[in-house]
């Protein structure tokens, strides 16, 4: 053990040590720590533990029997004290359901050294929501810290971690397990899309982009979703300025090099191009057809053919149906998609249809320079949706069909709500894809317990917000929740967690 050190540190006013052993993990080096106990006499190397009891410990000889001259009395039988109290309902609620979704083992699997600061920064992001320079002071006051006592949470040692987190070796070794736990199959059915992260970051993957009539210096996030679940898969990112239309067939090929093949896609407008199709039905690489539904955008020559040709028909009642609470109209149409069978779904909302007529002549009645016709040719098209599918799919389930792509928005506004995805504060790749790598995490943890509380007046933050004033206090051997009120006993019954009346506590805090 001539490497190993023994580190100190100072918790209200009370010194604790751990001794720290190098060693090298995948090429890199790594500590792994081992907990003394609170120091009792630095000098001499005497600790005290609730495991142990009073010991002896050094680097040169270990572990070994106290010194003959060391009066057990003065520092044994001490009584029992209270030592702090912490917030500890929202974190119990938290770390428990992360052992019962598997992400906990997941965390420990792939980052071994890790594991403490990995499972603090995700409990700051979703139960505090601050800037990474408050995750001490979280910490200091939430049950975390017993749960795990070697967490690095000071700004300079944070973006150390995060660059760590970031090395592309970890990054593949997460979603290798990962999918394995959350992709329950080697085949998903999925959602792509992608999001803009606007920042004035000064590296590479910044780029100016014009998205949806917007133009930012941004960064890209594409995220594929288990349409079935609802759970995000995987993320991907990119420079602002790469188009979506590139992306789709890197971002399948990739999460087939993970093991999981497409068996069904369904993307947004901006993927939609002739390569794409022809990739989905295989033709480039004599690769297994992918049956796919996407939306067709307004300015296509398509699009523009198929409202001209099948506008008149959607007055009539036989292509007329209910969901949602709205009127809408669907025609399916068979098309010629690059040389494939395809089929169109021209579809109107009549109330949006109106709507949308009322605010464009509104604004367009009175300007002299809009004519009639250009009016009436404009009119025409308004409140249309056009969606193309390589596979026939009855006009009443196409909608509810692309609709589950919602679940990807839903997503990305937890993503950036509730997992601190934004604003970036990152300055390197390395440190950019740990910060999107852990607030993957905190959203899929956001997620999972939001699953749980189904059927409930109660989600994920409201459940955090009521368990948080469920306190603990700190004693030296043990830990006391206070009693559980009627709200947070019933968001304990629906996760199947119990509040527990006294836990253990070996004095490592």
């Amino acid at each position: 053990m001539a490497n190993s050190f023994i580190h100190y540190k100072v918790t209200n006013g009370v010194e604790y040590a751990s001794v720290f052993t190098p060693r090298r993990d995948k090429g890199k080096k790594v500590n792994d720590p081992e907990y003394l106990g609170r120091v009792v006499d630095k000098e001499n190397g005497i600790y005290r533990s609730r495991k142990r009891g009073l010991f002896a410990y050094s680097i040169e000889n270990g572990y070994s029997e106290l010194p003959a001259d060391i009066n057990v009395d003065e520092f044994a039988g001490a009584p029992m004290k209270e030592k702090l109290i912490l917030d500890f309902g929202d974190a119990h609620c938290l770390y428990t359901a992360l052992k019962t979704c598997g992400l906990d083992e997941i965390i420990r699997a792939v980052m071994p050294g890790q594991e403490d600061t990995t499972m603090s920064i995700v409990g700051f992001k979703l139960l505090a929501g601050a800037s990474n320079r408050y995750a001490e002071d979280w910490w200091e006051g939430s049950y975390a810290r017993i749960l795990f006592p070697e967490a690095r949470l000071r700004s300079q040692r944070l973006s150390e971690y995060y660059r760590e987190i970031g090395d592309e070796a970890i990054h593949r070794d997460f979603f290798r397990n990962y999918l394995r736990v959350f992709c329950q199959s080697n085949k998903a059915g999925v959602l792509i899309d992608s999001t803009g992260m606007p920042n004035n970051i000064h590296f590479p993957l910044t780029a100016i982009n014009t998205h949806n009539g917007v133009t930012s210096n941004e960064t890209r996030l594409l995220l594929v979703v288990d349409r079935y679940s609802g759970m995000p898969l995987f993320f991907r990112y990119n420079a602002g300025n790469i188009v979506d239309v590139t992306t789709l067939r890197s971002t399948i090929a990739e999460l087939q090099a993970y093991g999981v093949r497409t068996d069904y896609a369904i993307v947004d407008a901006g993927y939609y191009s002739e390569n794409n199709v022809l990739g989905l039905y295989g033709d480039d690489d004599d690769s297994e057809p992918i049956p796919f539904l996407t939306r067709l955008a307004p300015n296509l020559k398509l699009y523009k053919q198929l409202v001209s040709e099948h506008a008149s028909d959607l007055s009539q009642s036989k292509y007329m149906l209910m969901q949602r609470d709205r009127l809408l109209s669907v025609k399916r149409v068979g098309i010629d998609l690059f040389g494939h069978a395809g089929y169109a779904y021209v579809s109107i909302d009549h109330a949006r249809r109106e709507d949308e007529i009322y605010r464009y002549a509104k604004n367009a009645i009175d300007n002299d320079e809009v004519s009639h016709d250009d009016m009436d040719k404009a009119i025409k098209s308004k409140g249309f949706f056009i969606l193309i599918s390589s596979e026939m799919i009855e006009t009443k389930d196409v909608m509810p069909l692309y609709y589950t792509r919602q679940a990807v928005e839903q997503i990305f506004d937890v993503s950036k709500n509730y997992a601190e995805l934004l604003p970036l504060r990152t300055h390197s790749e390395e440190t950019f894809r740990g910060h999107l790598l852990l607030s993957f995490i905190a959203t899929v943890a956001y997620l999972s317990i939001n699953e749980m509380l189904k059927d409930t007046v109660y989600n994920t933050q409201g459940a955090f917000f009521i368990l948080k004033n469920q306190k603990c206090k700190v004693f030296d051997d043990r830990i006391l929740p206070k009693e559980a009120n009627k709200k947070m006993n019933d968001i304990y019954k629906k996760l199947k967690i119990k509040s527990p009346i006294c836990l253990p506590f070996c004095g490592r805090n």
